[in-house]
């Protein structure tokens, strides 16, 4: 976790007017109660009202909130352009997440800057994506994060049937299609499977290593040195 995501997520916990160690907050955060005392100290120093001491706790004094977020209108229109296209074109958590986000930003957004997301006329629609490739998104974006090796019966450009092992690497789309980049353990190599030509989808129960020569970075490499560089 970056150092100011950790600063926000510290003002976070303390909202309420509750009383919070810094023994929680380390356990929270995955960090040295150090570390929480010298966040502490700098979050005081920069005025933050924040009161307390080590070994007793610390607590936000009532009325403080973080300064409203702003963005320029090129920056409005790409966050709500994206959101959009996600949704249209995204998995169904992924879409979720997008509407939630934003929604999110929109509070804490000034009433005049707010507005100016409702006037963005920048719409996607997908009438190609079904349930099926918008849950496969979802199952292989979490697959390749966790790095659980999985199993898909495809079809290829042919009809030609196969079943393969794959280390899930990453999701590239391709305007109407998306495609899952991995190392498949049958030819021992990267390739490319169109998610719209899976059958059936499984965990094979394997977690994989990132083992040299077989990363989404290597998968880079070789796509620069081939001359198609990289998304």
């Amino acid at each position: 976790m970056r150092r100011a995501d950790r600063l926000f997520q510290i003002i976070q916990y303390m909202r309420g007017g509750r009383l919070v160690r810094a023994r929680q907050l380390s356990e929270w955060l995955e960090v040295s109660e150090r570390t929480i005392y010298r966040d502490i100290a700098d979050l005081q120093a920069s005025g933050v009202p924040i009161d307390g001491a080590a070994g007793v706790g610390y607590i936000l004094r009532g009325g403080y909130d973080l300064p409203p977020l702003m963005f320029s209108r090129d920056e409005i229109v790409a966050l709500v352009a994206g959101a959009r296209l996600i949704r249209a074109w995204g998995g169904a958590s992924m879409a979720l997440a997008a509407e939630e986000a934003l929604v999110k930003i929109n509070a804490v957004l000034p009433d005049a800057v707010r507005t100016r997301t409702e006037d963005i006329e920048i719409h996607a629609f997908a009438p190609e994506m079904t349930p099926d490739v918008r849950s496969r998104i979802d199952f292989f974006e979490s697959a390749a994060a966790a790095r659980k090796s999985v199993s898909i019966a495809y079809a290829d450009a042919a009809g030609s049937p196969t079943t393969r092992v794959v280390r899930p690497l990453g999701l590239w789309f391709w305007g109407k299609v998306w495609t899952l980049v991995g190392w498949c353990e049958l030819r021992r190599d990267f390739r490319m499977f169109r998610l719209d030509r899976m059958s059936a989808i499984a965990e094979t129960g394997d977690i994989f290593r990132a083992e040299p020569g077989k990363t989404l970075t290597d998968f880079y490499r070789l796509m620069e040195a081939e001359g198609h560089g990289r998304p």
